[in-house]
């Protein structure tokens, strides 16, 4: 069976640190290494939007407003993308999302990152 699956949210204080993984289980070598994987998030009220993504090239882009706080990688010997999210503010709590564009899209179930003030 084909999935993303998340873990590494919780609750954290302002100015603080989580990481996230996301393990794509079930991929084989050929159809994880050269596909995008990315980072979603929705926040309460708000649209999904995307957070980071990485290429097979290990290109990355981010949304303008973790740029310098987030850092998104991969392991492709583990099939796994990792967020590593500093300096966390209240404006990031929502539900994070892992993404890969193989097999035409599939998404995790997501994982709750709440940052308390």
């Amino acid at each position: 069976q084909v999935q993303l699956v998340e873990s590494g949210g919780g609750l954290v204080q302002a100015e603080g640190s989580l990481r996230l993984s996301c393990k794509a289980s079930g991929f084989i070598t050929s159809v994880f290494n050269p596909a995008t994987m990315a980072w979603y998030r929705q926040g309460p009220g708000k649209q999904r939007e995307l957070v980071a993504s990485i290429d097979g090239s290990r290109r990355t882009n981010y949304v303008d407003s973790v740029k310098g706080r987030f850092t998104i990688s991969r392991d492709n010997a583990r099939k796994t993308i990792s967020l590593q999210m500093n300096n966390l503010q209240s404006d990031d709590t929502a539900v994070y999302y892992c993404y890969s564009d193989a097999r035409n899209g599939l998404w995790g179930q997501g994982t709750q990152v709440t940052v308390s003030s």
